[in-house]
């Protein structure tokens, strides 16, 4: 058993400005040194060692940058829910939302607007339940390409509410999507969806499974790593 594993879970810890976050700690066949950075949401810290890494020391690396995530902590862009002639972000860009009461409770796209209307009091609640629904369409086209790509019939797709990461492949070979991508640019969605389908194959981060991935992937991959890097936080400050 890895010696994190033994470690009491108030151990795994750091103390950021006021707050106590968690560390997740990450083993990597393929890390040469340790590398730290935040959750999108600032709920965790993550620190990557290599798999020779040593725990204590992987813990103190974390300690002495706390005033680092104590700046990123900061730069987090503040919560922000969707409100009448605010914007919701859809495949990249900003829909403005056009309410009114006596409007059709249902979300209707039109061009670069959401009309809208009913309570304006659970306006947020019923605006992420139509961007979940969106997500689940694109996703399941996005997963069905892939899939034929590798040979591979339809896998079950499910939306994921996580707030640490994008997607995941389980053994079983459901595919677990982050519905916040919807926000996100067609390309960094895809890329997510296509890395997931690539462990139907390589069930690691293998040179082969990153073969895969630039074979059936269309975009640049490391492109679309750097937008969810820099931008993925942005994704959670309207529907938390």
């Amino acid at each position: 058993m890895m010696d994190w594993l033994l470690r009491k879970a108030e151990d795994l810890t750091v103390q950021v400005a006021d707050q106590t976050l968690p560390i997740s700690i990450r083993r990597h066949p393929r890390a040469t040194r340790m590398t730290l950075r935040l959750a999108p949401d600032g709920s965790e810290v993550r620190l990557t060692i290599p798999q020779w890494g040593r725990t204590a020391e992987a813990l103190e690396f974390a300690r002495r940058r706390a005033d680092w995530l104590g700046a990123q902590l900061a730069n987090l862009p503040d919560n922000a829910p969707p409100h009448p002639g605010g914007a919701v972000l859809y495949r990249g860009h900003p829909l403005t939302i056009h309410w009114a009461a006596n409007a059709p409770r249902k979300p209707m796209r039109v061009e670069n607007a959401l009309r809208i209307g009913g309570p304006e009091s659970n306006l947020p609640t019923r605006l992420g339940r139509w961007l979940e629904g969106e997500a689940l369409q694109l996703m399941e086209e996005d997963l069905a390409h892939y899939c034929q790509l590798i040979g591979r019939d339809m896998q079950p797709i499910r939306l994921s509410r996580a707030k640490r990461r994008w997607g995941s492949c389980s053994s079983d070979g459901t595919v677990r999507l982050n519905w916040r991508l919807i926000q996100a640019p067609d390309l960094v969605r895809r890329s997510v969806v296509a890395h997931e389908v690539a462990h139907l194959v390589h069930f690691d981060h293998s040179p082969a499974f990153h073969a895969l991935l630039r074979d059936i992937f269309e975009g640049d991959v490391a492109q679309a790593n750097q937008w969810l890097k820099r931008e993925g936080r942005t994704l959670y400050t309207a529907f938390g």
